[in-house]
């Protein structure tokens, strides 16, 4: 009994130490959070005078230049692979890219933005039954050229009377068949550096196109929309909405709209891992909603 006791009073001395060291840990956390916190208030502060600084360097008139863009590789092989079906014997290889460059004047009075894009793919799939007489070729399966020049003059600081060019085609099997020339003038508001907004009511929509009873122009309603930003630090994301609304009625529809979206992971000096995809509306190119992506290695220069 004797010994039971001193067991149970052990017991409770060291749950007792135990708490003790316990708030004494709490105490010296807070200590330790107290001397902190005058620091990271320095260390944001500076942070935001860096930014500050920024702003009125980026806000300097001039010339504004950079490129970015994907390259991604796939390679797939199977040999007996029941779950395949009609591919278990396969062999299949994907190659994609895409490249996006930017020219753009600042000035007081006026600007020039000019912009270009091109994702390009292939692929190539060889059954295990094919010989190497009927190589299989590489088949163009991404296919996307687009060039835009806005010129605006300034009516105040963040509204401008503007003037848009955009051409898109294809460049790979079917260069300007279809492809598509805006031309018009309206309005670009710039709410910030990195935001803009272009609303242009009188846009005629020229179609170069082999098959002109599908394809057809049009006078219509331009609209663009553009965002670029650093999610935070060493991952970038740029957004671009263009619309054509066609003021004629027609069957096909003769409006579209294309949605592109970059994501960028910056890991070393501008290389890191990037994603593109776009959505894309044509019921003169066909019925349903196009898409495409690309994921992988991605570059900044």
């Amino acid at each position: 009994m004797k010994q039971l006791c001193t067991f149970l009073f052990l017991t409770v001395i060291a749950f007792v130490s135990q708490a003790q060291t316990l708030e004494e840990l709490k105490k010296q956390k807070a200590e330790l959070e107290a001397k902190v916190a005058p620091i990271q208030a320095q260390a944001d502060a500076i942070k935001s005078e860096i930014a500050g600084i920024n702003g009125k360097i980026s806000a300097f008139p001039g010339w504004y230049k950079g490129a970015f863009g994907t390259l991604g590789a796939n390679f797939l092989g199977r040999n007996q692979w029941f779950a395949a079906g009609d591919l278990k014997d396969s062999r299949a290889t994907t190659l994609m890219g895409s490249f996006n460059a930017f020219a753009n004047q600042i000035e007081s009075k006026y600007f020039w933005r000019n912009a270009g894009s091109l994702n390009l793919g292939w692929q190539k799939l060889k059954k295990g039954t094919e010989t190497s007489a009927n190589e299989p070729k590489f088949d163009p399966i991404a296919d996307v050229f687009n060039v835009t020049s806005l010129f605006g003059y300034n009516i105040s600081s963040k509204l401008a009377a503007s003037a848009l060019g955009e051409y898109r085609t294809s460049i790979i099997s079917k260069f300007n068949n279809p492809g598509y020339l805006d031309l018009g003038v309206g309005v670009t508001y710039t709410p910030m550096k990195n935001m803009v907004f272009v609303f242009h009511p009188l846009n005629y929509n020229f179609v170069f196109a082999q098959d002109e009873t599908k394809f057809s122009p049009s006078l219509g309603c331009k609209i663009v929309g553009d965002y670029n930003t650093e999610i935070s630090k060493g991952i970038n994301w740029r957004t671009n909405l263009a619309g054509f609304l066609s003021y004629k009625d027609s069957s096909p529809s003769l409006h579209n709209g294309t949605w592109t979206n970059w994501l960028g992971f910056n890991l070393f000096n501008g290389i890191g891992v990037g994603i593109e995809f776009a959505l894309r509306y044509s019921e003169q190119e066909v019925a349903k909603t196009q898409n495409y992506y690309t994921i992988g290695l991605s570059y900044k220069l």
